[in-house]
C-alpha cells in the first residue's frame, strides 16, 4: 500500500495552524483539530507550490510576535536584558 501522504497522483489540501505552519494533507482524511484548510483540494505539486509561495518564514507566529515585541522594548524572557541594556 502506498503512503497517502506521498502519493504523487493524490488529491491534497494545504492546512495551516495558529502558528502559521503549513502541512500537506490527503483530501480524503478529515482536517485535524487545530488546523484549517487554506488551499485545495488540488494535486500534490500545486499544493507544494502553494506552500512554497505562502509559507516563507518558518518561525512560529508566536516567536515572530515575541521577537517584534522585544524590538519595541516590551518584556523580555527571564534572564534576557532588553536590547538597550545588553551592552552595559
Amino acid at each position: 500500500m502506498t503512503n497517502p501522504f506521498e502519493a504523487e497522483d493524490g488529491s491534497y489540501l494545504v492546512l495551516a495552524n495558529e502558528e502559521g505552519q503549513h502541512s500537506l494533507w490527503p483530501d480524503f482524511l478529515g482536517v485535524p483539530a487545530g488546523w484549517s484548510q487554506v488551499f485545495g483540494p488540488s494535486g500534490r505539486q500545486e499544493c507544494l507550490e502553494y506552500v512554497n509561495t505562502h509559507w516563507t518564514d518558518m518561525r512560529p507566529a508566536s516567536l515572530v510576535r515575541a521577537m517584534q515585541g522585544a524590538g519595541r522594548g516590551e518584556s523580555q524572557p527571564d534572564g534576557v536584558a532588553p536590547p538597550e541594556l545588553s551592552n552595559r
